[in-house]
C-alpha cells in the first residue's frame, strides 16, 4: 500500500475520530486512530505512518507535547503532522508550528479543505523522499569504488580502525587479505585499457562473491589492489578463504571487449589480529602485515596465499 494514502488520527473523542475518519477514508486513505499523543507515539514505532492529524486538546499528552515529543524520536523518515484546533488567535497557531506541526485545520473540518491540505502534504512528503534518497545516494557515491562497485579507499581508512577497536574490546579475532592482480600491466599494455577494466571489474565480482553477507567486506585499495576485512574470522579461516578465492580466479576466463577471454590469477597476503595480543593493534600495523605476506606471495613466484600473525 503508498504509505502516502495512510494517515493516523490521534482524537480522544470517539465521535469526532469516526467522523474524521469517515471523511478521510471517503478521499480514499487507509486510517488509524489513537487516542491521545502517547498511544499515538507507541503505535508509530510499531507501524509507522507519515501523516498524522491531531487534536490539540487531549488528555495525558495533548497535540503540542505530541508534536515535540514526536520531533525527538528517531523514526525512519519524515512525519506531516497537522494539528486540529478551534483555536484562530495567532499566538496559539504559531506555537502549534513551533513545536513542530506543519501545518493546522481549524474546527469543524471541511473535507474540501482536508483533502487540498493533504494534497500539500502529498507533494512535500514526495519532495522530502526525493531528497533523502539524493542525498543517500551521494553518500553511497562518496565511499564507493565507480569502476568496481566496491568500497573505495576512503571507506577502508574510515572503517578499519573502528573494526579493530570492537575486535579488540569484544575479544575477537579480525582477519585482512591484502591481494594483488598478477602482472596486470601487461594486460593493459596488450589487449587495452578497457580490457584493463573488465578484467578490474570481473575480479570485484568474484571477490564479492567470496564474501560472507553481512560479516565481511571488500574495498578497492587502489589500481589492482584489493582488500577484504573479515571479522571475526582467525588466520586459518581467512587463510582458507584467500585459497578458495585464489582458485576461483586462476581457473576463471574473463571475456574482454576484443571478443578474447583472457586468464589472470592473484596473490593473497594475509595477517590476522589475535585476542589478548600484547602489542595493541592499529590499522596501520595490519596493513603492513598483510601487505608484506602479498610482497612475500609475489617473490615466491605469484599465484599463492601467504598468511602471517600480526
Amino acid at each position: 500500500m503508498n504509505d502516502l494514502k495512510r494517515v493516523m488520527v490521534v482524537e480522544d473523542s470517539a465521535t469526532q475520530a469516526l467522523h474524521l475518519k469517515a471523511i478521510l477514508e471517503s478521499l480514499g486513505y487507509d486510517v488509524k486512530v489513537a487516542s491521545n499523543g502517547r498511544v499515538a507515539l507507541d503505535m508509530l514505532h510499531e507501524d509507522f505512518c507519515r501523516i498524522v492529524i491531531t487534536d490539540w486538546i487531549m488528555p495525558e499528552m495533548d497535540g503540542i507535547e505530541f508534536c515535540k515529543s514526536l520531533r525527538s524520536l528517531d523514526l525512519p523518515g519524515y512525519v506531516y503532522v497537522l494539528i486540529l484546533t478551534a483555536r484562530d488567535n495567532l499566538d496559539d497557531l504559531v506555537e502549534g508550528l513551533e513545536a513542530g506541526a506543519d501545518d493546522y485545520l481549524t474546527k469543524p473540518v471541511n473535507p474540501a479543505e482536508l483533502a487540498a491540505r493533504l494534497k500539500t502534504a502529498k507533494r512535500i512528503l514526495e519532495l522530502e523522499s526525493s531528497l533523502r534518497q539524493r542525498n543517500e545516494e551521494i553518500a553511497r557515491m562518496a565511499v564507493t569504488d565507480q569502476l568496481t562497485g566496491l568500497y573505495n579507499r576512503r571507506y577502508f581508512n574510515e572503517q578499519l580502525p573502528l573494526v579493530i577497536k570492537a575486535a579488540v574490546r569484544f575479544q575477537q579475532p579480525l582477519s585482512l587479505i591484502m591481494m594483488d592482480i598478477d602482472h596486470f600491466k601487461s594486460v593493459n599494455d596488450t589487449y587495452g585499457h578497457q580490457a584493463g577494466d573488465a578484467v578490474l571489474q570481473k575480479f570485484a565480482e568474484m571477490v564479492r562473491s567470496s564474501l560472507r553477507a553481512g560479516v565481511d567486506w571488500a574495498a578497492r585499495f587502489g589500481g589492482e589492489e584489493f582488500a577484504v576485512v573479515m571479522t571475526n574470522t582467525a588466520l586459518k579461516g581467512a587463510e582458507v578463504a584467500a585459497e578458495r578465492l585464489r582458485l576461483l580466479v586462476a581457473h576463471s576466463l574473463i571475456p574482454i571487449p576484443s571478443g578474447d577471454k583472457l586468464r589472470i590469477t592473484a596473490s593473497f597476503g594475509v595477517a590476522s589480529v589475535t585476542p589478548g595480543s600484547p602489542d595493541e593493534p592499529t590499522m596501520e600495523k595490519l596493513v603492513a602485515a598483510a601487505d608484506e605476506a602479498l610482497y612475500r606471495a609475489k617473490r615466491r613466484g605469484r599465484n599463492r596465499v601467504v598468511a602471517v600473525v600480526l
